[in-house]
């Protein structure tokens, strides 16, 4: 650590000096009055400063606290509270924007009050990699949360049940826990249950010997065998049927299974992530679903939102998808075209986005997919685009008004427009408000 404030004890400077990770110290403030090497390597430019700034200015770009733009704030949180906070936010970095997981412990006087908060900081792998490789993208409140409970049960061997719409990317997310678990280097094994013919189960995930059946001409390795030591995906979980069922609940309460045709037990060595687009607590009480492997595969729930309960990430997602597309040449979209896509609900949620760019970029012959290179449902459902110059006067109307009868208090006017604190300071933004 190179520079601290004068008056930071010696013992604490020294201390986050050792640390191991990044770790910051501020005070009551917001200001940083100390950073370890390690913060200003991962999270700063060579030589930018630091110490005396603001912490949401760093980490932001804010003018104001984190609490004051719609986010989360740490500080506020372990202030009110008195103990550790932690808390999932999206940080301005050397390599661009990335998900953070913020641990933050507040420092006692010796009167007893909170005067100092020490913030450790590491950027989310899941979030990383599935960002480069599969646009896992967002900052609406609801994909938010779903990041933060990626990013607790990542590292841990905890059964989790991804549920979610067709389209949400269930797959994709099962992947990125997998990617940032301690079985990274092991299999990633995905299994899709509607697609398994009961006769054939057995077969199909444990395996079977030569000869165990007609046809069975040699040795077979099984899916749940493929995914030793690795992650074990069963995708619409929710379709097995109840003969289906009692063998795979079987094998999660004894972690051994068998080939077919063999009577040597092996262990099953996996970590279990499953998903379904059904309710699978409906399907239980309608007797279609084993109440004990309901509970066996839900230990910790993650709910993906649809689309259409995250507008606000429709434009940054398109065109982390457009620039994935494999078209030949790279384009961009249109305002009119972003504020089209955004206004149309998207029943098939992220893979249709996927397939409506696609097809656009595909009948653009420049470099800009305009409103009428998308598809007549897009179109149609946003109410044509050529509206959109007055429908954005009405909204900084209505932002104007609202800003006037609340006196400024951003929490009142989210509330009193039925959006949230940072959708409405995305929007104040836009329109030269904030």
């Amino acid at each position: 650590m190179s520079s601290a404030t004068p008056d930071l004890p010696q013992e604490l400077q020294s201390l986050v000096r050792q640390l191991h990770g990044a770790h910051i110290v501020i005070d009551g403030e917001y200001r940083i009055v100390a950073a370890n090497d390690a913060y200003r390597d991962a999270f700063m430019t060579a030589g930018q400063a630091v110490v005396g700034r603001r912490c949401y200015e760093v980490s932001h770009g804010y003018t104001v606290p984190c609490d004051q733009a719609g986010e989360s704030c740490p500080m506020q949180r372990a202030a009110r509270s008195g103990h550790y906070e932690r808390v999932l936010h999206i940080h301005h970095t050397p390599r661009g924007e990335e998900y953070v997981q913020l641990h933050l412990y507040p420092l006692r006087d010796q009167r007893g009050e909170v005067t100092l908060f020490v913030e450790h900081m590491a950027t989310v792998q899941t979030a990383r990699a599935s960002r480069s490789a599969e646009g896992l993208v967002g900052r609406a409140p609801s994909f938010m949360t779903m990041m933060e409970h990626i990013s607790r049960v990542a590292r841990t061997d905890t059964t989790v049940l991804l549920l979610g719409e067709t389209g949400t990317g269930k797959e994709m997310v099962a992947r990125a826990i997998h990617e940032a678990s301690t079985r990274s280097a092991a299999p990633f094994v995905a299994v899709d249950c509607s697609g398994l013919a009961e006769t054939l189960v057995e077969s199909e995930l444990f395996g079977h010997e030569r000869g165990a059946f007609t046809g069975a001409l040699a040795r077979k390795t099984g899916l749940v065998e493929a995914a030793a030591g690795g992650t074990l995906f069963l995708d619409e979980v929710g379709d097995i049927p109840l003969g289906l069922q009692v063998k795979l609940l079987r094998l999660l309460e004894t972690g051994m299974f068998r080939r077919v045709g063999s009577v040597e037990a092996h262990h099953a060595d996996f970590r279990l992530i499953a998903a379904t687009h059904r309710d699978l607590g409906r399907r239980v009480r309608d007797e279609q679903f084993r109440a004990d492997l309901y509970y066996r595969i839900a230990a910790f729930p993650i709910r993906l939102p649809p689309l259409r309960e995250r507008r606000e990430d429709v434009p940054v997602l398109a065109q982390s998808l457009l620039a994935r597309l494999e078209t030949g040449r790279a384009r961009t979209l249109s305002s009119a075209a972003i504020d089209c896509l955004a206004r149309h609900d998207f029943p098939g949620n992220v893979r249709e986005l996927r397939n409506v760019l696609e097809r656009a970029s595909l009948l653009a012959d420049g470099d800009t997919i305009d409103v009428e290179h998308l598809p007549p449902e897009v179109r149609a459902a946003a109410g044509a685009a050529q509206s959109s110059p007055p429908l954005r006067e009405a909204e900084r109307q209505a932002l104007q008004e609202a800003l006037a009868s609340h006196a400024g208090s951003r929490r009142d006017i989210a509330r009193a427009l039925g959006i949230s604190e940072r959708t409405l300071y995305r929007k104040l933004r836009q329109h030269g408000l904030k």
